[in-house]
């Protein structure tokens, strides 16, 4: 079973092919992705890498993290869990309509 990797820090024009061959020198690389502002589709500077093994994941740990790559030292490490997160979405507290308190202003009495 593979490995997933957080690779952070890095320049925002690397793409998922740049992030692939940079790790490729340390392994097979399942799968490579660069995480993108869902606005905008710039990158966010971070991704997630995929090694076909364990021990090719900690030799790309070992050989990368802290690393200079594009005048940025990289953070390479094993990727933690996605949270579970409650959905986006409008404010979904406190009472609305007729008879609600509204914050801020001054008095009209």
């Amino acid at each position: 079973m593979g490995k997933k990797l957080y690779v952070g820090n890095l320049s925002y024009e690397v793409d998922s092919s740049a992030l692939e061959q940079l790790l490729a020198a340390y392994g097979t690389v399942s799968s490579a992705q660069i995480i993108s502002d869902r606005d905008t589709g710039r990158s966010k500077g971070f991704g997630f890498v995929e090694m076909s093994s364990e021990e090719e994941a900690k030799a790309a740990i070992a050989g990368l993290n802290g690393k200079d790559n594009g005048g940025r030292a990289l953070t390479v490490n094993e990727a933690k869990p996605r949270e579970n997160r409650p959905p986006a979405g409008g404010y979904s507290g406190g009472r609305s309509g007729q008879g609600a308190a509204s914050g801020g202003g001054r008095s009209r009495e």
